[in-house]
């Protein structure tokens, strides 16, 4: 795979399935070059013969069906209007327009009856963000702080638009066309003409001053929406969540889950009996533990809150993660050794695997058919970049074909390894190397999060440099995800300790395991936690030709006050003293470093802000180490996921560039 193939890398978005289970609707997204943005559509499967697209917009996606199957709601990209809400016939057709509001709409659901629509959009303060003609940004009103968090990655300031709910009616795709009235005279006395919205103009539901809300579940008679509140300006540092219900006649809120039930939400759904139930984890006692947090499924059957999975063992925090409500049952997603697989929860505890294999799920719907429950399942795998599952009663199969052209480019298929550690620790990871003979260079390449996790999907940052000539070690070590809970909270306040230690045993082991492999031509990368390990890496071991330190957490103490995640983060992670600061710090030990490093940032990444990476390459600068640093405009932490294609592949050739420069493969 070359780094122009990133066009090949189709994503499949959570889908939606017929109340009968005869058809699914799914968005699919891609990096398209010379627009220099993503695109997809929205596509429908009868499960017979090869899926058909069904939209023909710019960037549709989030596709959800009505109650009764006939029609799609979906958001679409409207020029300087941000995503917008809009219904389509479920056989395809002209998309109807919904809504219209400023800065766009982030999520909707429909209500039970199919009548109505509540969904979620930023209320930007009057004087910014385009509410006023003419005035630009650089001439808005100074912010006033007041809290502990006033920013997001991906978002900018929050503190001037929080999110709030609305209620806007379905339009009726069999109605007239409006045609707008041509000018007449009117006769005295007579009537004159009342113009036709479109769209309709949406009432707000939540008005809690200084209130941002976020989720939205009906309840089953649809007289309420389930919803999380928080403070715009919170003035503790707390991360429990509230639960309300708002009534969607009058907007009257009711508490569901308080602050004292010590939860951090992810999801909301409600079962058609009413029963509540919630992806969460405990944040204890200090409201701010979430190292490794043990993501659970909960319901809400009694007063309080109760778990259904076992934190420890079971891990429901893959990002995008959520409840799909069957019958008195639930699915929800499991990451678990690199794979997500698909689970079934009973109210009593009781779990079964309904999707397991080589595959990362990422959204899931069920329907109840003439022959037993039929899932649908997104997948990517190790020859996919996304792909649609279903599961019935004839067994798993894929429903469509979209990694074709992936594989048509030329991608390997990484060898799984565990390789026992130093103090007999196991290491899961995988090694990912070029044909021939030999010797292959070999490059360490270190995850963020750092409770995330490599998987078995293909990998774009991988495959290109396997392309180049150039093995792959990548593994995850103690602090990692889907390994349970002591994995994952082994480095609490002792990062660049046995994660260093795994990385560098798991290199030296994926090395011994293949002879084509040139142990002694090595260097190291990785970006955001992965960027701090790299980093301290190279300030404690100089066997590397070269470093790529990317999006780095690097600098714990100037990050609590530049993160959007700085409040909390670094503390829970690393610790408040300045003893532990500077034990765990990249920069307070980057005197030691003496490997060439290239430092990529981006220019609006919010969450580990541009000032880690330029004071690291500075102090580099300052001490003679050979060091280059190539900052991104207009992009933010997410740029090697979903930055601008041409970025993407700016920043590939710069990568290539560098490791062809300091680590040659022998040709």
């Amino acid at each position: 795979m070359k780094p122009q193939d990133i066009t090949q890398l189709i994503s499949v978005s959570r889908p939606t399935i017929a109340p009968d289970g005869s058809f699914a609707v799914f968005a699919t997204s891609r990096p398209d070059e010379v627009a220099n943005r993503s695109v997809g559509q929205l596509w429908r499967t009868d499960f017979v013969g090869a899926p058909r697209r069904i939209t023909r917009g710019v960037a549709d996606a989030a596709p959800a069906l009505s109650p009764d199957g006939t029609q799609i709601a979906f958001l679409r990209g409207v020029e300087k209007k941000g995503a917008q809400l809009f219904v389509v016939d479920a056989n395809g057709g002209e998309a109807i327009q919904v809504t219209d509001v400023h800065g766009g709409v982030s999520g909707f659901e429909w209500a039970p009856d199919g009548a109505s629509f509540v969904f979620a959009a930023r209320v930007a303060e009057n004087g910014r963000y385009g509410t006023v003609d003419g005035l630009g940004e650089a001439a808005e009103a100074p912010r006033k702080v007041t809290g502990f968090r006033w920013h997001a990655n991906g978002l900018g300031y929050t503190v001037d638009r929080p999110s709030h709910l609305f209620v806007v009616p379905a339009p009726d795709l069999s109605a007239e066309p409006f045609y707008a009235p041509a000018p007449a005279v009117i006769a005295d006395g007579a009537e004159k003409p009342k113009p036709q919205v479109i769209p309709a103009e949406p009432r707000q539901i939540t008005t809690g001053e200084g209130k941002t809300y976020a989720g939205i579940a009906f309840t089953p008679d649809g007289s309420e929406v389930l919803t999380t509140v928080a403070d715009v300006q919170p003035t503790t540092i707390d991360l429990t969540t509230t639960v309300v219900a708002v009534t969607v006649a009058d907007g009257a809120e009711r508490v569901v889950v308080a602050p004292e039930a010590l939860l951090s939400v992810g999801d909301i759904a409600v079962a058609e009996d009413g029963t509540i139930a919630l992806l969460a984890y405990s944040v204890g006692e200090s409201r701010t533990d979430f190292v490794a947090p043990g993501m659970g499924l909960w319901v809400l059957d009694g007063a309080t809150p109760r778990a259904l999975t076992d934190t420890a063992t079971i891990d429901l925090g893959e990002v995008g993660s959520h409840i799909v409500v069957v019958g008195d049952d639930f699915l929800v997603l499991n990451r678990t050794r690199g794979r997500v697989h698909a689970l079934r929860v009973t109210r009593a505890g009781d779990v079964s695997t309904v999707i397991d294999g080589d595959v990362e799920l990422g959204g899931l719907a069920a329907a109840d058919t003439a022959a037993g429950l039929r899932i649908v399942a997104t997948a990517t795998s190790p020859d996919s970049f996304g792909e649609l599952l279903v599961s019935d009663a004839e067994g798993t199969r894929t429903a469509t074909n979209f990694g074709a052209g992936l594989r048509a480019s030329g991608i390997v298929t990484p060898k799984e390894l565990t390789i026992t550690g130093r103090d007999g620790y196991p290491i899961h990871g995988w090694l990912a190397a070029p044909e021939g003979d030999g010797q292959h260079p070999v490059i360490l390449m270190i995850h963020g999060g750092p409770y995330a996790s490599y998987g078995v999907h293909v990998f774009d940052e991988v495959q290109t440099l396997v392309d180049a000539g150039y093995a792959v070690a990548f593994c995850n070590p103690r602090g990692s995800a889907g390994y349970g809970t002591a994995h994952g909270r082994s480095i609490r306040q002792a990062m660049g300790t046995v994660d260093f230690n795994d990385v560098i045993d798991f290199l030296e082991g994926a090395v011994a395991s293949d002879a084509r492999l040139d142990g002694e031509r090595v260097g190291v990368m990785g970006g955001s936690y992965g960027g701090y390990l790299t980093a301290w890496v190279t300030t404690q071991d100089h066997r590397f030709a070269g470093a790529i330190v990317e999006r780095g957490f690097l600098e714990p103490e100037s990050f609590v006050g530049t993160s959007d995640i700085g409040s909390f983060f670094g503390i829970e992670y690393v610790g408040g003293t300045a003893e532990q600061i500077a034990a765990q710090s990249p920069y307070a030990h980057v005197d030691n470093v003496k490997t060439p490093t290239l430092v990529i940032h981006s220019e609006l990444d919010f969450r580990c802000p541009l000032e880690q990476a330029t004071r690291y390459y500075s102090k580099l600068k300052h001490n003679g180490v050979e060091a280059e640093m190539l900052i991104f405009p207009g992009e933010n932490h997410e740029l090697t996921r979903s930055g601008q294609p041409r970025h993407r592949l700016e920043r590939f050739a710069a990568v290539l560039e560098w490791w062809d420069r300091v680590l040659p493969v022998t040709k």
